[in-house]
């Protein structure tokens, strides 16, 4: 990197990617923030700001064309991943590359590359492109299912579904929280884990690739609600996903943090998803290091030196949700939450909520993992949402 301001234009500017700018704002560079909606997260925080529709790929040219920027860095799936070859052949750096992005945004592409060409271990699969389709995929894989958009982010529209008699409401519920425009879905075996995790993967762009110590998290409605690391895996299986990691990451290539999930059992680890950028797991680095997995992200992009990660002992995240459409929310009980030692609360600063949407997260440390994980849901539910 031989200048300093390099100019980065965010696709997508929720709460992940307010914390992109934040870090690189940190290092003196400049950010503009993308996403359809006014007011988003990232916007708050960035240089400036477009609002498009990032399915559109003229709108996207033009933002290109009007800003163009350094590195263009996809934070949501809902893009037309398409054009990014496009901005990458003209000079402009994709993160982690034009190929990648496209890969990794819808879930088909992205598991053919794990389970077929590099042969990982996944969960027994197949797609569907309408309702009777997927009735007939999961008798042949068998009850119970999971069934998921093969473009969607948070675990919008995903759903386990245990007769053949729910298969038109799994249809209907993936079919409402799909992005972008492919009625496309996953269909997969439902795996008996004992943990799941992900694994944050940074690929340097000058020198080995490096692992954030493994996240554990809970889900519900197939989106994360609490993270805490470290998880608890064994050395052997904590190498098998590593390796396995390694080889998903050096097949997509670029630099940038790659959030890898793995659903583990008791002698096995199974790929699940990837994402090629911070992971919402992953805000439990905001307070479990001194390098959050935004600032590894904002190095490795640069081809900035990450010489060590120094952590803070036992941490964790529990989310802040809505549980209801509104406008113009506000906060109370931040005071308290924050009145806890070894706490901390970030607030997103979302202008509307909606049921299950997530507002703002609640950290914490702690003497085991354990303790952890319970501050932080103790933290998280002293704010109450004002609607």
């Amino acid at each position: 990197m031989k200048r300093t301001p390099k100019k980065f234009l965010l696709l997508g500017s929720g709460e992940l990617g307010k914390e992109v700018v934040i870090s690189a704002k940190r290092l003196g560079h400049t950010v503009i923030a993308v996403d359809k909606y006014a007011g988003a997260p990232a916007m708050q925080v960035a240089d400036g700001f477009e609002v498009i529709d990032m399915l559109n790929a003229e709108a996207l040219a033009e933002v290109v064309r009007k800003h163009a920027p350094d590195f263009i860095v996809p934070e949501v799936e809902a893009i037309r991943t398409e054009k990014l070859r496009d901005f990458e052949k003209s000079g402009i750096t994709v993160v982690p590359t034009a190929e990648a992005a496209h890969l990794t945004m819808n879930r088909d592409a992205i598991r053919d590359v794990a389970a077929k060409e590099l042969k990982l271990r996944t969960a027994r699969f197949a797609y569907a492109s309408s309702q009777s389709e997927l009735a007939q995929q999961a008798e042949l894989i068998g009850y119970p299912v999971v069934v998921k958009p093969v473009m969607s982010s948070s675990g919008k529209g995903q759903s386990t579904v245990k007769s053949r008699a729910k298969i038109a409401d799994a249809w209907d519920y993936a079919c409402q929280g799909m992005r972008g425009d492919k009625a496309r879905v996953i269909v997969e075996e439902f795996i008996d884990f004992e943990l799941e995790i992900t694994l944050l993967t940074i690929k340097q762009k000058n020198g080995p690739t490096l692992f954030v110590d493994p996240i554990g998290h809970r889900q519900e409605r197939g989106d994360y609600r609490e993270s805490w690391m470290p998880a608890r895996i064994s050395p052997k299986l904590l190498a098998k996903a590593k390796k396995m990691a390694k080889s998903v990451t050096d097949r997509l290539g670029g630099a940038g943090i790659f959030g890898v999930e793995f659903f583990i059992t008791k002698t096995e680890v199974i790929f699940s998803e990837l994402s090629p950028r911070p992971h919402d797991t992953g805000m439990v680095t905001l307070i479990s290091q001194d390098l959050s997995e935004f600032d590894l992200h904002v190095r490795a992009i640069l081809g900035l030196p990450i010489p060590t990660i120094r952590y803070r002992g036992p941490s964790a995240s529990a989310v802040i949700l809505a549980d209801r459409d509104g406008t113009n929310v506000g906060y109370e009980g931040v005071d308290k939450a924050l009145s806890q030692k070894h706490t901390d609360v970030r607030i997103f600063g979302k202008p509307t909520s909606r049921p299950y949407r997530r507002m703002g997260v609640a950290l914490a440390n702690a003497t085991t993992t354990n303790a952890a994980r319970k501050l932080a849901v103790k933290t998280a539910d002293a704010v109450q949402i004002i609607y």
